[in-house]
Formats: structure tokens, C-alpha cells, sequence
């Protein structure tokens, strides 16, 4: 096969996951902050994929319409009833028909397996009659064997209930992975029987049948950790750890500075430049952007927001989506910002909500201020223009601006605009009373002692 054959892919997606024991699909569920089904596609679109196709389950409606959003109705299939691995490909002959290319078997449940690993058995299917994606794993258990000769030419794939005591000495396992010219591919599967315990048509009897034709399949490798599966939330689990590991790795080579990189965990799509330093225990949900030089303290938590170079986030600090941080900026501890810009220099040190708005360059920000963002119906904008500085304990009523140089007193309540340079406060006067704490406390301590008396004589 040519090296410049067009490709296409397959992903099986119509695995029950009863044992993940969840009222959420399986391939819902998520690695990185990214469902297994989007991992999947993402991985098939990065080897530029003319076709993706879906094969789902008529059991998880939920997947076939994630599925259909992420790639149009024309791109999933249902198989129905669930009758084997080698069914389920069966069902997207017919979305396939016409094309003329390789094409890739991949699997919704296996999240760690990327386009680099998926592109080596394309090249391989480029070389040979059918390529299979195979591993050596350190405790073989119930894995399926691949009985190889030479280097790479495949034998046979034997399951383990079915495998000889020689042969469950193998330790090289089958991924389930394989791909083929689409012609031969559905030429083979035609020929899978189902004469097994289970009665299902299975993928890997294609290995045989090949071999009976004169074919020759040829096996690759990858680490077991690439193409680790999900069953359970254990599974789940052990593999977003694997994914945390990789991207660490992956950060601190790019010359980011990770105090305690166990504790810091990111999204599929951070984007973290050289020169950034994380403290310990950080998050990073989705669509988080930090410029070199910038500073993540501890104990923050950051997702759809934007950081610029020199800013100083946490500790404890929230950005919410649609943060934008300016640089040299300062988000301190307690401080949540959420759909608000702030320009360059400015502060917020302590302990602030401040949503739906702009900061202009250099203001300050007060302890305890809030953004009075919500009228229970709609949003509203709040503009703190540059320079100005809002006082502690002040609250801003949206829509409201306060003009650049402008200060507003602690403790005010700000329901209209200040002008550029004013000072603007709202509180009442303060009154004192002579005297009247010493005959507060001088009252009360009696009132105490009575009734202290009285619960003695009862």
C-alpha cells in the first residue's frame, strides 16, 4: 500500500461499562478533563483521518448523541444487538463504503493511546496485508497472545482461556488495535464465525483467516501504558494518573517549574509557557492559558482563564472562565475572578469577588470588595477604570463605573457612576455613646449572676 493512502478510523464505543458501576456511560467519563470518546476522536483526527466513525451502543443513547455533536449524524453507526468486537466493525461497512485507504480499529475506552502510536500501525498496515498494535505486559492474565516469528510476523492472536501452558508464558498481548486496507478488512470479517461460548463475532479472528489466505499480518508495539484500558473507576483512575505523569514530564522538559508535580493537576488543553512556576496543589481545568514569568501560588484553582506574563496568582486564588490577567498582575489569596478583565499592574490582594468586569491598568483593589454582578434575572458590568482604587469592604452595584483615579471610600456601597479623580463614599455617620460600655458590660454581668443564684436554690 502506498505511503500517501488515505486513511480512516473506527472507534468502538458500544461497551455497556457495567463495571464502572456509574449512571454515566463509560466512555463519558473523563481523563484529563476530556471524555474517553473525545480522546479517542482526537487521537484518530490528529493521523488526518478523511472518515471517523462511530460505533455505539443502542443501550447508551448518551454516547450516540456526544458522538453525533462532536461529528455529524453520517459518522456513527449503532450496533444493535451487541454480538462482538468483530460485529461492531461490521456495522460501519456501510458507512465506509466508498472509500478506498487504510483504515484503523481504536477503541473509545483506551485513553492513552495518541496519534503517534495509532500513526505506527498505519505505517505498518502501509507495508504489510494487516497490522495488529500489540504490547508485552508485565502480568499477561487473561489478555489475548500474540504468537510471533521472526520479528513481526504474526502468527496468531490466542486467547487465554484458550491457550496452551506454553503459550501463556508469552508475555506479548494483543491491544485490539489493528488496521487494514477497508477492502480486505471487511473481506475477512465476512468470513468470522461465531461458534464460541459466547456466540460473539470476534475481531481478532481476522489474524487466521488472514494467514488461511495467503495474507501476511505484522505486529508493532507500543508500552502497556499507552494502551491502558477502562473498565472500572479504578481503571479510571490508574490512567488519569499515567496522563498526569506524561504531562507533567512533558511541562517540566518545556522548562516550567513544578515545585511538587505530584500535587498539580492539568487539563487536556493547558497551555503552560517555559518560565512559569506552579507552588504545590494547583489545578488546572480546561482552557487555562499562562505566559511565561507568571506565578501560580498554592492552592489555587484555574479553568478558562487567561494569565499573562509576570502575574502573580494565589495562594488560594479561583479564576473562573472568561478571567483575563493582565501582566504583573496580582490575584491574591481568597480572591475569585470570573468573565472579568484585568489590565496591566493591577491588584487585588485579599479576599474579592469580582465578576463581569474590567479593571483598568494599576488599580487596586480593596479587601473584601464584590462585584454586585447578579440582579437575579441578568449580568451586569462593573468598570474600574485605570488607576483607580476601591477601598476596602466595597461593594459595587452593576452596571456601574468608577472613572480612572477615582476612589471609593471602605465600607461604601456604590450604586452609580464616580467620575474620573473623585472620591466617592456611602456610609452613615458615626455616633458615640459616652460610657455606655462600661454600663453594658456592669448590667449584663449582673443579669448573669442572678440568674446563676436562681439555679443554685433549685
Amino acid at each position: 500500500m502506498s505511503q500517501t493512502a488515505k486513511r480512516a478510523a473506527i472507534i468502538l464505543a458500544a461497551g455497556q461499562g457495567t463495571r464502572m458501576k456509574s449512571p454515566v456511560p463509560k466512555v463519558l467519563h473523563t481523563v484529563g478533563g476530556r471524555t474517553l470518546l473525545d480522546l479517542a476522536i482526537d487521537a484518530a483526527e490528529g493521523l488526518g483521518c478523511e472518515r471517523v466513525i462511530v460505533v455505539v451502543g443502542a443501550h447508551s443513547p448518551e454516547v450516540g448523541r456526544a458522538a453525533r455533536k462532536r461529528l455529524g449524524e453520517a459518522h456513527v453507526v449503532v450496533q444493535d444487538p451487541p454480538l462482538g468486537t468483530g460485529h461492531a466493525v461490521l456495522a460501519a461497512r456501510e458507512a465506509l463504503a466508498g472509500f478506498d485507504g487504510q483504515v484503523i480499529v481504536s477503541y473509545a475506552d483506551c485513553p492513552l493511546i495518541t496519534a503517534d502510536v495509532l500513526r505506527g500501525v498505519f505505517d505498518l498496515a502501509d507495508r504489510s496485508d494487516l497490522a495488529v498494535l500489540g504490547f508485552e505486559a508485565a502480568e499477561a492474565g487473561a489478555y489475548g497472545r500474540l504468537v510471533i516469528s521472526g520479528t513481526d510476523d504474526l502468527e496468531a492472536i490466542v486467547e487465554a482461556k484458550e491457550a496452551t501452558p506454553e503459550q501463556l508464558k508469552i508475555s506479548l498481548c494483543n491491544s485490539g488495535v489493528l488496521a487494514a486496507d477497508r477492502a480486505v478488512l471487511f473481506s475477512l470479517l465476512a468470513e468470522v464465525k461465531n461458534d464460541n461460548a459466547k456466540g460473539e463475532y470476534y475481531l481478532t479472528d481476522v489474524v487466521g483467516l488472514a494467514r488461511a489466505q495467503g495474507l501476511k499480518p505484522r505486529v508493532t508495539f507500543a508500552s502497556e501504558a499507552d494502551v491502558t484500558g477502562i473498565n472500572s473507576q479504578a481503571e479510571r483512575a490508574f490512567a488519569e494518573q499515567i496522563w498526569q505523569q506524561g504531562r507533567r514530564a512533558e511541562l517540566m522538559r518545556d522548562g516550567v517549574t513544578l515545585i511538587a508535580p505530584e500535587t498539580v493537576f492539568l487539563s487536556w488543553d493547558t497551555q503552560i509557557e517555559a518560565g512559569v512556576v506552579i507552588e504545590p496543589n494547583v489545578v488546572f481545568g480546561a482552557g487555562v492559558t499562562v505566559e511565561g514569568g507568571a506565578v501560580i501560588r498554592a492552592f489555587s484553582h484555574l479553568e478558562g482563564a487567561k494569565v499573562a506574563s509576570g502575574a502573580l496568582i494565589g495562594p488560594y486564588a479561583r479564576l473562573r472562565p472568561g478571567a483575563e490577567i493582565g501582566r504583573d498582575v496580582h490575584i491574591g489569596n481568597f480572591v475569585e475572578v470570573k468573565n472579568t478583565k484585568i489590565g496591566d499592574g493591577a491588584k487585588a490582594n485579599h479576599l474579592a469577588y469580582l465578576g463581569d468586569g474590567d479593571i483598568g491598568a494599576r488599580a487596586n483593589i480593596g479587601a473584601g470588595t464584590i462585584f454586585c454582578n447578579y440582579d437575579g434575572y441578568f449580568k451586569h458590568r462593573t468598570r474600574i477604570g485605570e488607576g483607580a482604587f476601591i477601598g476596602s469592604n466595597t461593594a459595587l452595584v452593576a452596571p456601574v463605573t468608577v472613572g480612572a483615579g477615582a476612589i471609593t471610600g471602605s465600607g461604601s456601597v456604590i450604586t452609580d457612576d464616580v467620575a474620573p479623580e473623585a472620591l466617592a463614599f456611602e456610609r452613615s455617620r458615626q455616633s458615640e455613646k459616652a460610657g455606655w460600655a462600661k454600663t453594658f458590660r456592669e448590667r449584663k454581668a449582673a443579669e448573669k449572676a442572678a440568674l446563676k443564684k436562681q439555679d443554685t436554690k433549685a
